[in-house]
């Protein structure tokens, strides 16, 4: 930052970094929509987003179990096949092997399929390839070593569309194999006896979303209904299909919210030893106490996404990155609560050390951004950051957690020997990862991913292309407006609309995830009236409002804030609801998700017929400003006593800095300290005006 433009006595405000957009308010539809549903007219503006605006769409939204869902063997045309197959190999005791991922959905899909077959008296066992060193997906090696383990079947979870070299390998050898997978589709499919992919399917089917353990799943209920065995299994697989989705981030939408609706009401009464001691371990459920000191189970009516997935989803993924599959794996096919207790245990310590690697790792590559990159992200608009010794099991978490910091796509690596790096990449909305990565086809190695996440692997010798290559792309689609996290926000409220009344409704929302994400709601011109740093970081306050004079307050949390202590006095806030439960007391409170100065803040000026100078003063320092016109725009400019200009047009948040435009460089008009200087001009400016 310029010396000329930095405060010389407190420091200013600092903001984050953020675009907000707000969903079109349509409050006749959402007041015509109330009548029918009998919910305040907030809830259906975020039907109306979600694209439920029709009194029967909201009313399938609002109660998925009268979705009429059509048979799934109608919908896969090779479900038949195999659900043949694998009714002949139980029948004839030929073995079956399951070849699964190491993330949470490829587990819960491999657990899954393990105990249904399993249930059905078939002769089955599973493999899982080496995230360290084979990577994503079946291969030759788990061919031939199935093959000489006298397998007949195999069957793929979560993995397999793409695997047309290992898949010819098995035809070769004689085996029977069946796909099983989600991802996306590639040119040529493998010559496998039965592929099961939703992708596959119409846009139009209710299937189309499901994820890798959804697939699985529906193969499992479609072989017991052959069987004639569905009771068995039902519950015990629709609580791992609850699991294996919300981890795995599908949409909840369709069928997914049919099943997993069903499922979160299943996982607190869980008959599965691994998932009933995985919830003890993580806390999940509230613990009270008899009077003779007694402990009980307060088990919740139903869970809800969150506590998958910010609970029981990590620990299970914390095996997949950094520990053996085969403890989660044990975890969830188990049915002795002992092995499940130390399974669970292990799934815990993991994921502790997982997260004391997140915040090492992050704590680190922050540090680098800081001294090495932060002037450049601007103009790469793209952040490549290698470094060796760090977990490539973890990167891909930090990769996000810099993404949200920072607002530009990230890729980060870490090296895997001396002349290879690996490494993982997480995009903005405006951004495609995959095509990104095969921009630089040329320079790296193996790579995969779709639009928002990707890995890839490149000789270290290509390092500095491979950045070259990414920032020129990222300059091809990305604008200065874009390198700012999107904060998209479904409705204003006043807080006298924020109660418990208002929390219940929202329950009818639920399962929220991808697709249908928690409501965000925005009020506005709020004071921050108590504010203080608690834990590792985060900003507990008290945020009020006054309405047809009276006084509405209401607490609230932002997590990892620290560097925007203290709050301003006055601000506009962004936030989701939640629920907390403190010593008996139930109290609905806002986590904080974005904050800004109010609109009457922002930067608006008019140029009126000619232009208009004066000086002003700001922190002992004498500055001179004017408004003129560039354009069609007006334009203030503010000269330091260095002969720097600082030029902001009219309603943008993106100004120039230098001594002429050429050569200037584009700032954030709203961080600190240009926007109190700028407030200080325009007052000055003002005042000569009147």
């Amino acid at each position: 930052m310029p010396d000329e433009f930095k405060p010389k006595s407190p420091r200013s405000q600092r903001l984050p970094k953020q675009r907000w957009q707000i969903y079109p308010q349509n409050p006749q539809l959402a007041q015509k929509l109330a009548m029918v549903t009998n919910m305040s007219p907030l809830i259906n503006q975020l039907l109306i987003n979600r694209g439920f605006d029709s009194p029967e769409t909201a009313q399938i939204f609002l109660h998925p179990e009268s979705l009429n869902l059509p048979e799934p063997l109608d919908e896969f045309p090779d479900l038949a096949i195999s659900v043949e197959l694998l009714q002949s190999a139980i029948a004839s005791q030929e073995k079956i092997a399951i070849c699964g991922d190491y993330d949470a959905d490829g587990m819960t899909s491999t657990a899954l399929l393990l105990r249904s077959l399993r249930t059905f008296g078939a002769d089955v066992d599973y493999a899982i390839p080496s995230r360290m060193h084979e990577g994503y997906g079946i291969n030759k090696r788990i061919i031939e070593d199935f093959h000489d383990e006298g397998v007949k079947i195999i069957l793929t979870v979560d993995n397999g569309i793409s695997a047309f070299e290992p898949i010819a390998r098995a035809k070769e050898l004689g085996l029977k194999t069946i796909i099983t997978d989600h991802h996306d589709i590639p040119q040529q499919l493998p010559p496998a006896d039965a592929i099961l992919n939703p992708k596959l399917l119409p846009s139009t089917s209710v299937y189309r979303g499901v994820a890798g353990v959804g697939v699985a799943y529906i193969l499992a209920m479609s072989l017991a209904q052959q069987l004639g065995r569905t009771q068995e299994i039902s519950d015990t697989m629709l609580e791992l299909f609850a699991l294996g989705t919300i981890a795995d981030l599908a949409p909840l939408v369709g069928v997914n919210r049919t099943w997993v609706k069903r499922g979160l009401r299943l996982l607190p009464k869980s008959k599965l030893a691994g998932i009933q001691a995985l919830i003890q371990m993580a806390g999940v459920q509230a613990l009270g106490s008899k009077g003779s000191g007694e402990q009980i189970v307060n088990n919740p009516k139903s869970l809800k996404p969150d506590d998958i997935g910010f609970r029981l989803g990590p620990r299970i993924n914390a095996i997949g990155r950094i520990g053996n599959p085969q403890i989660v794996i044990e975890l969830l096919t188990t049915d002795d609560m002992g092995i499940a207790l130390e399974r669970a245990m292990q799934c815990e310590a993991t994921n502790t050390s997982r997260q004391e690697m997140c915040e090492q790792i992050g704590k680190q590559a922050i540090e680098i951004v800081e001294t090495e990159h932060i002037t450049d992200l601007q103009d790469d608009r793209v952040l490549v950051i290698v470094q060796p010794n760090w977990h490539h099991g973890v990167i891909g978490i930090v990769a996000s957690r810099l993404v949200e910091r920072y607002g530009v796509p990230v890729f980060i690596g870490t090296n895997e020997d001396d002349k290879h790096i690996r490494g993982s990449a997480r995009g903005i909305p405006e951004f495609n990862v995959f095509e990104a990565l095969q921009s630089c086809d040329d320079l790296l190695g193996k790579y995969g991913g779709h639009k928002a996440a990707g890995g890839f692997s490149l000789p270290v010798e290509n390092l500095e292309l491979v950045r070259q290559r990414l920032s020129e792309f990222a300059n091809q689609c990305l604008e200065l407006q874009h390198l700012k996290p999107l904060l998209k926000i479904d409705t204003l409220a006043n807080l006298d609309q924020v109660n418990r009344e208002l929390y219940q409704q929202i329950n009818a929302l639920e399962p929220c995830g991808i697709d249908n994400p928690n409501p965000v709601f925005c009020t506005q011109e709020v004071r921050v009236i108590e504010q203080q740093i608690v834990g590792k970081g985060h900003i507990k306050f008290t945020v009020a409002q006054i309405i047809d004079g009276q006084q509405y307050k209401i607490k609230g949390i932002a997590w990892r804030w620290r560097d925007y202590f203290p709050l301003p006095p006055l601000v506009d806030i962004a936030y989701k609801l939640k629920e907390n439960n403190f010593n008996g007391n139930i109290n609905i409170e806002l986590e904080l998700l974005g904050v800004r100065l109010p609109s009457n803040s922002q930067l608006s000026f008019s140029y009126q017929n000619k232009p208009v100078r004066t000086t002003f003063e700001y922190n002992g320092r004498e500055y001179i400003c004017g408004i003129y016109k560039n354009g069609d725009s007006a334009e203030l400019r503010i000269k330091s006593p260095e002969e720097k200009v600082l030029a902001i047009k009219s309603g943008e948040d993106i100004g120039l800095l230098g001594i002429n435009r050429e050569q200037a460089e584009k700032i954030d008009v709203f961080q600190p300290p240009y926007y109190d200087i700028i407030q200080a001009a325009l007052k000055a400016l003002e005042s000569i005006r009147n």
